[in-house]
């Protein structure tokens, strides 16, 4: 007769001898995906995680998982801990700059110019004239300058860096006179009031939130102040009873007390947005017209191009920028410039309809948004797939025209069973498919839909719906 507890034992080690091997996990069908977009060294320590968590519960006391159950485990595991892993993704939510997917979609003509230029070596800081060395980014920067109207311009990694950057070049140590209505808040949680501290300026905060006049600047001013400085209120907006100080009146003040002006204008706008059936937007070439010193932008929202801080002015204060050890920490590499410079030569020749998506996905008429939806919604409707088309609004995101918004037509799809699991679903596809979800309904807008993807798109949806 055995010791007491020896057949438990025994059943407990036979149980945890029953736990599948991570190769024999690795070598199954479901996972062989997986392995391949993410490769095998990254994919076993999850899986380890997954067997050494079914050790302990059997441990425990808890019944043993079958195969198929561990491997779905392991699958969603890996799925949760590289979601994050950069995908493609089929922006259905109609938000044209959607921060979170990348801001502005870079098109092919763009793409196919920068890929001749890595795919070898390229000039990026050699004069090929004079066969000497050469300045990193100068004809990127040249035509920004002439398309700004300015005297010169400088690339830089993003537009938090541009305003910093500025600040701690001009304005260390001395005040920076800004309205309380434009102390404003960008992505990710920075601040205006936290840029101008780590710069060194000091913040002179003038007037309230919606009313700044010219009076509230002139008292400010005393010999502290270094830099009148304006922000073009992008990702929000003041209505009713409000006042702010325009570009030009802001101007005439500094200019008597010898005060640059500057002005982060955010969105960076190169065309009238009224001729898209939007409000207008400050374009750069009025904005330093009106007066302003430096004006500076993100490339990535109107402009249409890669994530870069421009800064466009006068060439004395971007001499001094440039000069600064800080400058450095910031510069950009050659994809960077390599895309600014098709996409400001799209500009000058006239064909930014043609070679940049988000003007493109702006400018989709609602017509051909209808058809293209209609066309999507029959062919769902013919798998069985609940779904109708209602009109709808797009808007334009990444802080820009806040509030503005462009009629739509939209696709309201609706699941059989849970629409929170259906949403999960459609992320974790490759490509990721992301749409809104309310009231029970799978709303997607195909203005944010590259046409050439329509296709895939209905066969991504057709497949999870069923």
């Amino acid at each position: 007769m055995g010791k007491p507890g020896s057949t438990n034992q025994k059943d407990l080690h036979n149980q945890l001898a029953k736990i599948p091997s991570v190769e024999e996990i690795l070598e199954q069908e479901e996972l062989e995906a997986l392995i391949g977009q993410y490769s095998r060294k990254m994919i076993v320590p999850l899986i380890r995680a997954v067997l050494e968590k079914e050790r302990k519960d059997i441990i425990k006391g808890d019944t043993p998982s079958s195969l198929a159950i561990i491997i779905q485990k392991c699958i969603f595991l890996i799925r949760e801990e590289y979601q994050s892993f950069i995908r493609p993704v089929i922006n259905g939510t109609g938000v044209v700059l959607h921060t979170n997917l990348g801001r502005a979609v870079i098109g092919d003509k763009l793409i196919n110019d920068t890929i001749a230029i890595l795919k070898g070596f390229s000039n990026l800081e050699y004069d090929l004239f004079h066969g000497d060395r050469g300045k990193r980014g100068d004809f990127a920067e040249r035509m920004l300058a002439v398309f700004s109207q300015t005297e010169q311009a400088l690339i830089i990694n993003n537009n938090a860096a541009a305003v910093f950057l500025i600040l701690k070049t001009l304005a260390r140590g001395k005040e920076v006179i800004i309205s309380r209505g434009e102390l404003v808040q960008i992505g990710g949680g920075f601040r205006i009031p936290d840029i101008l501290r780590e710069s060194g300026a000091i913040l002179r905060e003038v007037g309230t939130t919606n009313q700044t006049n010219v009076k509230d600047y002139k008292e400010a001013m005393n010999e502290r102040t270094g830099l009148l400085l304006k922000v073009h209120q992008s990702n929000f907006s003041i209505d009713g009873f409000s006042q702010s100080v325009d570009v030009k009146e802001l101007k005439i003040l500094g200019r008597k007390c010898q005060i640059p002006l500057i002005v982060d204008l955010g969105s960076g706008s190169f065309l009238p947005t009224e001729n898209f059936n939007l409000q207008h937007e400050p374009m750069v070439h009025e904005i330093t017209r009106a007066g302003a010193d430096i004006v500076c932008f993100s490339g990535d929202k109107l402009l249409g191009g890669p994530q870069s801080g421009i800064i466009c002015g006068k060439s004395e204060y971007l001499k001094r920028i440039r000069r600064d050890p800080m400058y450095r920490t910031f510069r950009v590499g050659k994809i960077t410039l390599s895309l600014l410079q098709s996409v400001v030569l799209s500009y000058l020749k006239g064909n930014i309809l043609q070679d940049l998506p988000v003007w493109q996905m702006i400018a989709m008429p609602y017509k051909a948004i209808k058809k293209r939806s209609q066309a999507m919604a029959n062919k769902l409707k013919q798998k069985g797939i609940d779904v109708d088309c209602y009109d709808g609004e797009s808007v334009i995101g990444g802080g820009s025209l806040p509030g503005k918004t462009l009629s739509t037509r939209l696709l309201y799809l609706k699941p059989k069973d849970h629409i929170e699991e259906l949403d999960q679903n459609l992320r974790l596809n490759w490509p990721a498919v992301l749409g809104r979800v309310k009231e029970g309904y799978y709303i997607i807008d195909l203005r944010t839909v590259e046409p050439e993807n329509d296709k895939e798109l209905v066969n991504i949806l057709i497949q999870h719906f069923n």
